[in-house]
């Protein structure tokens, strides 16, 4: 069992010596589980990326209940392309002004710039994410509606999970509150008001956090892999929750906001 441990301990340290091998323009280093791709990011910032991007790793699933079935070894692992600044960023991807980053989520891509705010505990967590769950539940599933996809990624975020609550309930109280079915339908990418985008965010990760804490870890992994074997949502609900179907939660999601 040493030698496995140590095998492991070695294979760590000398990936992470791989660095500065070149692919078209982009400087390349590697770690267990991902290959970053930057230009011109600091050695400590790289640093720091690799080591927090191998404790989420195993804490993401962790934090979800999921077993892991494809491990991101070797050829495997999942890529990290770091732009110099956020314009690099959106002309590299397509991406509005206010994102910080965004996930390839089939082919375990994740593009950011390195100032982007709060990318440790934020930007990193969330897009990674995306692709585990995605990883779980099916990647061309068109049952997963995009405040699931969003809220998971989102649950990642300590900081965004500890104010989502407030800010969904603040939200019933103004009159402002999406359920389900709106939440469903609304497109960050394309959306242009800042605060509405905000508070999809919010309400799809307090719908989330519902799901997890009003119930058990457990139940949301029978609900996930329902959604992934019978790609059908409300058919994933009643088998895992007291609700019929998404209508039904939506409308006690919104009661337990205003409990408490």
């Amino acid at each position: 069992m040493k030698k496995i441990i140590f095998a492991i301990c070695v294979l760590y340290l000398f990936s992470l010596s791989g660095a500065l091998a070149q692919d078209n323009d982009w400087y390349i280093t590697r770690s267990t589980h991902f290959i970053v791709y930057y230009k011109n990011a600091k050695e400590d910032f790289l640093n720091r990326l690799i080591e927090r991007a191998e404790d989420y790793y195993e804490e993401i699933a962790e934090n979800l209940g999921f077993r892991r079935f494809d491990f991101w070894l070797w050829d495997k692992r999942a890529k990290i392309y770091i732009y110099d600044t956020a314009q690099d960023y959106q002309e590299g991807t397509g991406q509005p002004s206010w994102s910080g980053g965004c996930a390839i989520a089939r082919s375990k891509i994740i593009k950011t710039f390195t100032e982007a705010p709060g990318f440790f505990d934020t930007v990193l967590p969330h897009e990674m994410g995306h692709i585990i769950f995605r990883e779980f539940v099916g990647f061309n599933n068109n049952a997963v509606p995009i405040w699931l996809d969003e809220g998971v990624a989102s649950y990642q975020e300590k900081f965004r999970r500890a104010t989502a609550r407030r800010i969904a309930k603040k939200a019933v109280e103004d009159g402002a509150f999406m359920d389900l079915r709106k939440l469903a339908n609304f497109s960050p990418p394309t959306a242009k008001d800042a605060e509405e985008v905000n508070l999809f965010y919010a309400e799809s990760l307090s719908a989330v956090d519902f799901l997890i804490n009003e119930f058990d870890i457990d139940n949301f992994v029978f609900f996930c892999q329902n959604l992934r074997d019978k790609e059908d949502l409300d058919k994933a609900i009643r088998s895992a929750y007291p609700f019929m179907n998404v209508d039904s939660l939506s409308r006690a999601w919104k009661e337990s906001l205003t409990e408490r």
